[in-house]
């Protein structure tokens, strides 16, 4: 895969990745590494236990999606969640005039609440479906 410096009018300039998993200090960087050479700007977060959620991935998508709202570096926000609890952030985002767009694996798994209050969503699970049938 080719990545273009020259920016197109209308395109995506940024696309953050937040995670977690469990691992020593060089399997997070490994992971880092790996979501930065597929062009993503990687925020991985190390946890104890694989059961275990790891907040820092919630707070730090809010303070960035909110942030960059506020300073008006967007127009359109995808967020790639099901998670409820991101419906104070969408709420707040729209707020501020923008557009948020929801994608999710599974409807029917995806906060009904959060769906309804995005602009759009978009169930991936047809999409990734065809993509990968024989």
């Amino acid at each position: 895969m080719q990545w273009h410096d020259e920016y197109i009018a209308g395109a995506p300039i940024r696309a953050m990745y937040y995670t977690s998993m469990v691992g020593d200090d060089e399997a997070i960087r490994l992971a880092s590494e790996t979501l930065w050479e597929l062009g993503f700007s990687p925020a991985v977060f190390k946890k104890a236990r694989r059961d275990q959620k790891a907040k820092g991935v919630d707070i730090a998508l809010t303070k960035d999606m909110l942030s960059h709202a506020y300073l008006n570096n967007y127009d359109t926000a995808v967020l790639m969640a099901g998670d409820g609890d991101y419906l104070p952030l969408v709420e707040e985002v729209k707020r501020l005039g923008k557009r948020v767009h929801l994608s999710f694996f599974d409807w029917s798994a995806t906060s009904f609440a959060l769906k309804t209050a995005c602009d759009r969503f978009c169930d991936l699970n047809p999409v990734f479906s065809a993509a990968w049938s024989p």
